[in-house]
């Protein structure tokens, strides 16, 4: 059977209108529910509830690539040129007998478009956003441009999801689009606490040890990805030693070579094992060091949290997905990595990415000076992650 072109747009339209439809109910509950809300409050809560559908479709996107749905239809955006499994079962099944445990199976097609109509729907759900950031620039207290910037982010990944699929899952590709996905959890995070009122005063050192733990997430995050695209997982199947020994033969080389095709190294042979150890060692020792720095920093916040209550419940949450993480990522390594423990570890990495963001996002709505540091009549100032637009 004759290969599919990787780019057909015919179904384009198609999809497009389908992603309206999935759009359109979120914002009519929101139309109805909050109809009595200012259009200013309203976009808050249009905000809030696509971080929660984005973290859902970040979900998905683990079962996909988990289940091997990846290539489930080997063409973009549509699945060989339709726009649905529906219009495509001959392909798909004349692929399925050719190969049955091949990546092109019927129930792995419709996990894979699933994945594609989710995505549309939410990319509509922030282009609305954009459009009502705009439209109301003047009551926001968030410059408009945060929203362009996340509108032009999700179609930055929208770009990788289809640069996933035409490359044959080629492993820098899947990594990049994983923390494109992670990343707009962030930037839909801090969009939310700009539109809040709420503050959060964290010392000069206390906000640093955020900001460095926020740093050493994303790297583990990357490097999480990395361990997955290659399906490293299983190269130590023993926990806390690898292959019974503490340091067993890696290829660190190899192992982290980015320009290469998937199960392949820069020169095109065959990924070594030892590669694949080396990959799932760099992992084990980030969680090591990330685990050590967001505890100490979860500390620290329930000693602040004596005081400012919120900052406890930051602690409280930062130190329960600590634990999450490290229980769902021994999990996958002593029970053979089930599908259910693989996507809780992601889940957890994209709620510690919500959590820490968040808490970045109130905390520089704080005053720079103590209330009671100020001059009295001083005004608190009311603005945050925005500096001045037109109108303002």
């Amino acid at each position: 059977m004759a290969e599919p072109a990787l780019y057909d747009l015919a179904p384009l339209a198609r999809m497009a209108l389908l992603g309206l439809v999935l759009a359109a109910g979120p914002l009519a509950w929101i139309a109805l529910r909050h109809r009595g809300a200012s259009p200013v409050q309203r976009l808050q809560v249009l905000t809030a509830l696509t971080l929660f559908l984005t973290f859902d479709l970040v979900l998905f996107g683990a079962f996909t690539r988990l289940t091997d749905s990846g290539l489930g239809c080997p063409d973009w955006p549509g699945c060989y040129g339709s726009a649905s499994p529906w219009g495509a079962r001959e392909q798909i099944g004349a692929a399925q007998s050719a190969l049955p445990s091949g990546p092109v199976t019927h129930t792995k097609a419709w996990i894979e478009m699933t994945h594609r109509y989710l995505a549309t729907g939410v990319g509509v759900l922030i282009t609305v956003m954009a459009v009502a950031s705009w439209l109301e620039r003047r009551r926001l207290s968030l410059s408009p441009w945060w929203a362009s910037a996340t509108l032009l982010w999700v179609c930055l990944q929208g770009a990788f999801g289809a640069l996933t699929v035409t490359m044959k899952l080629y492993p820098a590709i899947v990594t990049a689009h994983l923390l494109g996905g992670i990343g707009l959890l962030a930037l839909l995070a801090l969009q939310r606490e700009g539109y809040r009122a709420r503050r959060l005063v964290l010392g000069r050192g206390l906000r640093r040890g955020v900001w460095a733990v926020f740093a050493l997430l994303w790297l583990q995050i990357a490097l999480g990805g990395w361990v997955s695209t290659n399906y490293a997982v299983l190269a130590c199947p023993d926990f806390p030693t690898c292959h019974g020994s503490w340091w067993p033969e890696a290829d660190f080389a190899r192992g982290f070579t980015l320009r290469r095709e998937l199960g392949h190294d820069g020169q095109g042979d065959y990924l070594p094992f030892a590669a694949l150890t080396a990959i799932h060692l760099v992992h084990r020792a980030g969680a090591l060091v990330v685990f050590a720095a967001g505890g100490l920093l979860a500390w620290r916040l329930l000693a602040r949290g004596r005081t400012e209550p919120a900052l406890r419940r930051f602690g409280l949450g930062l130190a329960g997905l600590l634990l999450w993480q490290l229980a769902s990522g021994v999990s996958n390594v002593v029970l053979g990595w089930p599908l259910v423990a693989a996507v809780a570890h992601t889940g957890g990495a994209a709620a510690l990415v919500v959590l820490l963001s968040t808490l970045i996002g109130r905390s520089r709505v704080a005053p720079a000076l103590a209330p009671d540091a100020r001059p009295a009549g001083t005004p608190l100032p009311s603005r945050s992650l925005a500096g001045s637009h037109p109108g303002r």
